[in-house]
């Protein structure tokens, strides 16, 4: 295709060389006027050859990716916001064309375009206002609650590698927790059978494990997982290519990496992250509830020692390094939320 319109650039180049040859003096007067018309002649063409698919396909493909991008929603309205902005043009360049040139000729075309691109841009950023104006003024019936059980509610979720990796997805999935469709795009199979196929035995342990999750996913019939070959290989990163496919089929992103869940927040993307749901539903402890660990190892600071909860929360006991590989009946003091989770402090109960 490349060279096809190469081909019909260097065409169109000759075809202007000739057509314009005759109007240089140079060609007719100077006594190198054989050489001037030659490389007159030669250049436009090569001009033609190398430039007429940047003029053309980059452009036509950088579009067509972006329009590729939007959703339903999005090309619908973007293609009314054009139309409407179009007409206003239409109207309003009417008494403009009256004017005298060159205001005549160029304040009609200049606002037909700053209209429709502005009410383009403008109808899809209000798209939901504005659907939402249309049904309170009749226009459109209201939209009735959809049972999300239904094959029509359910909404998608992109399932990112290092969420299929960690394996609590599985017990999310059982517990009933998330519903939809789970969306698990080839690229991130290659990349989980990368990791699967990984040199190190950790990280090979880690992806085989990952593979017989989603085995597990995919006969657990409460949750359909779609396996979709959409990809956009102009795009390099795994994660921009999760976001890109989020956007186009309008779902969530379930995962547990912290940068992947910021560049999501940040395009306006609903993100489910297994970490933060971990936290959430962690037991809330307040000061003076009693509990029993076992301290197994001691603490940053002197004579602290340190236990776990069955769910993971760390829990700092004051004066608890003389216990260690005891169990221990602590009275909890105060709770501190941190990045890596809830921390708990506590002092040995005294009897």
């Amino acid at each position: 295709m490349t060279l096809f319109v190469r081909a019909l650039g260097a065409l169109l180049g000759l075809l202007i060389a000739a057509a314009t040859a005759n109007s240089f003096e140079a060609f007719s007067s100077s006594s190198n006027a054989g050489f001037f018309l030659a490389a007159w002649v030669l250049a436009w063409p090569v001009v033609g050859f190398l430039i007429t698919p940047y003029l053309t396909i980059v452009p036509a493909t950088w579009l067509l990716r972006r329009v590729q991008e939007l959703s339903t929603g999005e090309f619908v309205t973007a293609i009314a916001g054009l139309l409407v902005g179009l007409l206003m043009g239409l109207l309003l360049g009417a008494p403009l064309a009256g004017l005298g040139p060159p205001y005549g000729q160029f304040l009609p075309l200049g606002v037909s375009l700053v209209l429709g691109l502005g009410m383009l841009g403008l109808t899809v950023a209000k798209r939901h206002d504005l659907l939402e104006a249309i049904e309170a003024l009749g226009v459109l019936p209201q939209r009735q609650p959809v049972n999300p059980g239904s094959p029509a509610g359910s909404p998608f979720i992109v399932v990112d590698t290092s969420a299929i990796i960690d394996g609590r997805i599985a017990d999310i999935v059982g517990s009933g927790f998330l519903f939809g469709t789970l969306i698990v795009p080839r690229f991130v199979l290659q990349e989980l059978q990368h990791i699967a196929d990984h040199p190190d035995a950790n990280k090979r342990n880690r992806g085989r494990r990952g593979l017989e999750i989603l085995s597990t996913l995919q006969k657990d019939e409460r949750l359909p997982v779609e396996i979709t070959d959409e990809d956009f290989p102009e795009i390099d990163e795994v994660d921009a290519k999760l976001v890109a496919l989020a956007k186009v089929r309008d779902a969530a992103i379930l995962t547990n990496d912290f940068n992947l869940n910021r560049v999501a927040d940040l395009q306006g993307i609903r993100v489910l992250n297994v970490n933060h749901l971990a936290n959430a539903v962690k037991p809330a402890f307040l000061p003076g509830e009693e509990l029993r660990i076992r301290v197994i190892q001691e603490g940053k600071e002197a004579g602290q020692g340190v236990g776990f909860l069955d769910d993971g929360t760390m829990i700092v006991v004051e004066g608890g390094a003389r216990f260690l590989d005891r169990d221990l009946d602590v009275t909890v003091t105060r709770v501190l939320q941190t990045v890596a989770g809830r921390m708990v402090f506590a002092h040995p109960r005294l009897d």
